[in-house]
């Protein structure tokens, strides 16, 4: 993943930083790599209610992992108090949504220091494209990609 990042002075890739050649490679390069990409895709996202809109989106994608038995979740870090609701949300779908007794834990770990959390930034900047219309990246990923609408209710 870091030869993506290649010579730019940020600390780890961005997708909207590419150009459509680097978005390609990269896209293929994850599509070759095994396991399934799911995406929660949230909408409306009012600017005000950004964090509810994730808390929803982070608790369906919970759920569907738990379907195909993750058991551990890494989230990139944020701020401290961001990264406490992420936990809280993890914390309230265990203990609401789950079977009792159902183990899944979330960690943050900061995007500069683990490059395979800017698959995650791929993924995500592939699937915004098609939903704007470019399904290049998102053809590539074909097999290896599942995304999913949430209703927020924001």
């Amino acid at each position: 993943m870091s030869r993506f990042k290649g010579s730019r002075s940020t600390a780890k890739l961005h997708w909207n930083e590419m150009d459509r050649t680097e978005r390609k490679d990269a896209a293929q390069l994850v599509a070759g790599q095994e396991g399934l990409h799911i995406v929660s895709v949230g909408s409306p996202v009012p600017r005000r209610k950004q964090e509810r809109a994730r808390a929803k989106c982070l608790r369906a994608l919970i759920l569907e992992l738990h379907a195909f038995g993750v058991t551990r979740l890494c989230l990139e870090a944020r701020e401290k108090e961001l990264n406490a609701r992420d936990i809280h949300t993890v914390a309230t779908v265990r203990q609401t949504a789950l079977p009792k007794g159902t183990q899944i834990r979330a960690d943050h770990t900061p995007g500069a220091t683990e490059p395979l959390l800017w698959i995650s930034d791929i993924v995500a900047g592939a699937v915004r494209a098609q939903r704007q219309g470019d399904s290049t990246y998102t053809d590539l990923l074909d097999r290896t990609l599942m995304d999913f609408d949430v209703v927020t209710d924001c």
